[in-house]
């Protein structure tokens, strides 16, 4: 009969040190407090404390997070197809809205075909493995997503990295792989804590150049990047020149959950076949796709909450440059207000609460060190006046803590 080596003392020991630990991220004024919504996700939003705030920290781009046509959708697709399957796709998981919003996606991207995940983490975590082993080579953006990152760590294939957005850093990587059977560049389409814009048309010219496929995360740009929101490829006009689309439908496509991996036909079944979160987590909720693909048909159908977006993002870049704040240059709805202070990027983000708006401070190590910000991100939803009052409160807390004159 075994004994176990784990006392009482070693137990208490590990919740002592991790309570610890906590402490002293309060201390250091770096911990992270969620704020909790008691309504709908939306341009402004109700705390559980009851109070109303012009919310500037949400992926819901397009507005459509809260909106009722939205809602109804969802709401149907559940009448029609239930709440939930109990299984997954290969066994008895899959209903028409599955096959109905993998279509439209493929055809709103511009793919052969396109398969459903929970999440777009599972998207990036399970391309990998089953496309690439130990005689391929995998060459990522240094500052791609954690599931890009965890993704490639999951798979055989060689790993290089190249400095941030920087083409004759990738080219020298690419000759570095020359000898690998298959060599795919993989980068966000758009980087979330920056907004910045992948160069996909250089990207697409040295892919060519050395025979590599590509494939990008479109995690922050499906929906209204592009002339008519198909994407970062549409943007830099690409279309049909990207191999592998990874995406999700829980930013401004409806807000709510789940991803997708697009491609052509051979790649989208290898992965029904062998990718690990498809083949081992159950169906996305039919409530999901189902109000996803309106989302689809809406889109399909106009420009207009694109155009919206884009204008609201010029108007703030423009007018929080003015009261002297340091942003990150850019076109995207993602604006980071540069603080570089860690502590006073969280003292800020109170203050703005306090003046009723809803933003979050981003430090070490969702930034690099030394790079604190908060990290706006303007939606179609938002008014002119409620982006007015906002920058009013942006500049008042600025002042008060000396960030600007």
């Amino acid at each position: 009969m075994g004994t176990t080596t784990t006392t009482t003392g070693n137990r208490q020991a590990f919740f002592n040190g991790l309570s610890q630990n906590l402490d002293n991220l309060r201390q250091q004024g770096l911990y992270k407090p969620e704020r909790v919504i008691a309504s709908r996700q939306g341009a402004e939003v109700t705390c559980d404390d009851g109070r109303q705030l012009i919310n500037l920290c949400a992926n819901n781009y397009l507005g459509l997070s809260g909106d009722e046509a939205m809602v109804q959708a969802s709401i149907k697709a559940t009448e029609q197809y239930g709440y939930g399957l109990s299984s997954v796709r290969f066994i008895c998981g899959t209903q028409t809205v599955h096959k109905q919003l993998e279509r439209a996606l493929s055809d709103f991207l511009g793919t052969e075909d396109t398969i459903l995940y929970a999440a777009a983490f599972d998207a990036n975590g399970g391309v990998f493995e089953p496309l690439f082993d130990e005689n391929d080579a995998i060459i990522s953006d240094a500052l791609n997503h954690a599931s890009i990152i965890d993704g490639i760590r999951l798979c055989k294939a060689a790993r290089l990295r190249y400095a941030h957005n920087d083409m004759a850093d990738l080219e020298t990587q690419l000759q570095t792989a020359a000898g690998k059977r298959h060599r795919v560049i993989v980068t966000d389409g758009v980087f979330s804590m920056d907004g910045t814009i992948a160069q996909l048309d250089k990207i697409c010219a040295l892919a060519d150049k050395y025979d590599a496929l590509v494939m990008i995360d479109e995690c922050h740009a499906s929906g209204f990047m592009g002339a008519t929101g198909r994407g970062t490829h549409e943007h830099h006009n690409v279309l049909g020149r990207i191999d592998i689309i990874t995406g999700t439908l829980g930013k401004a496509l409806g807000g709510a959950m789940g991803g997708f991996t697009a491609a052509r036909k051979e790649v989208i079944d290898t992965l029904r076949q062998k990718s690990r979160p498809y083949l081992f987590s159950n169906t996305l909720a039919p409530s999901i796709a189902g109000a996803s693909l309106a989302v689809l048909q809406r889109l399909s159908s106009s420009t207009e909450l694109r155009d919206r977006l884009h204008a609201n993002t010029a108007h703030f870049r423009r007018e929080v440059a003015a009261l002297g704040f340091t942003i990150k240059p850019g076109t995207h709805p993602v604006v980071p207000v540069m603080l570089f202070d860690a502590p006073v990027a969280q003292k800020f983000a109170a203050r703005l609460y306090d003046l009723g708006v809803l933003v979050t401070g981003f430090f070490y190590p969702v930034v690099p060190m030394g790079q604190a910000r908060v990290r706006v991100q303007l939606s179609a939803a938002h008014t002119t006046e409620q982006l007015n009052t906002a920058l009013a409160a942006f500049a008042q807390a600025g002042r008060e803590l000396g960030l600007i004159k």
